[in-house]
């Protein structure tokens, strides 16, 4: 399990010219480990997400999930590829106000065709990961911000995805909760053996991640890991709660 992207170029109308924002980059995450890609504003970090999630077509370059190259899909096949594969937290949890915590994962499982008893149990315990099973039947408006990243981040993994991506976990948390939620997200990683890829501006948090990428100008610039032992095999249990 995988995600590997390769001499990826990206551009973008811009007058009679186009804007470069993502330059021959490659980059490979094994499943069961998490990259940073940090940069400032403007440099492609979010350009690289889009494309690794499927939801923009590179200029140039090749993307494969999980030994799968999406070169070619089709717009259902790259849907039913992210549905099946890929999970997106996005920088806003954007949950349903009407939905409580464990409803808000239920309805991704729904959309799947999960019977509806399975899917409360696959959300219980996703819940019970991140650390909110007590909050499964509050709404939004009754949480924190740190709760609705948490069921943010359990929502994106309601589906088993082999690749996890995370856009700006910790933008609207204080520096405590915002470490919080990094250290969740790399250690769900490493339990569910899912290759994540967390950008981000804000190098504060990134003690727990096994390897810190930095974009500049759409390029990529890739250190060696920051840990030494390798990724775990995928268990396929409850991670543990925080």
């Amino acid at each position: 399990m995988s995600l590997r992207l390769t001499d990826i170029t990206l551009t973008y109308p811009d007058g009679d010219a186009r804007l470069t924002a993502l330059d021959q980059v490659s980059l490979e995450v094994p499943g069961g480990s998490l990259t940073a890609v940090v940069g400032p504003s403007g440099s492609g970090k979010s350009s690289l997400l889009a494309v690794a999630a499927t939801l923009v077509t590179p200029d140039a370059g090749t993307v494969t999930v999980d030994g799968t190259a999406t070169t070619g899909m089709t717009r259902g096949e790259l849907t039913a590829l992210r549905r099946h594969t890929i999970g997106i937290v996005f920088q806003q949890p954007n949950l349903v106000p009407s939905l409580t915590a464990v409803e808000q994962l239920q309805v991704m499982a729904r959309i799947d065709g999960r019977r509806p008893r399975t899917a409360r149990n696959r959300a219980m315990e996703l819940l019970d990961a991140v650390g909110l099973a007590d909050q499964a039947g509050r709404r939004p408006h009754q949480l924190s911000g740190g709760q609705r990243q948490r069921v943010n981040i359990a929502r994106a993994l309601m589906n088993d995805p082999t690749v996890l991506l995370v856009d700006e976990p910790t933008s609207a948390l204080d520096h405590e909760r915002g470490a919080a939620v990094v250290d969740l997200i790399a250690r769900l990683t490493h339990q569910q053996a899912t290759a994540t890829v967390l950008v981000t501006h804000d190098r504060t948090h990134l003690t727990a991640v096994d390897r810190i990428a930095e974009v500049h100008d759409g390029r990529l610039r890739l250190p060696a890991r920051t840990r030494d032992s390798a990724p775990p095999a995928r268990t396929g249990g409850a991670p543990t709660a925080p």
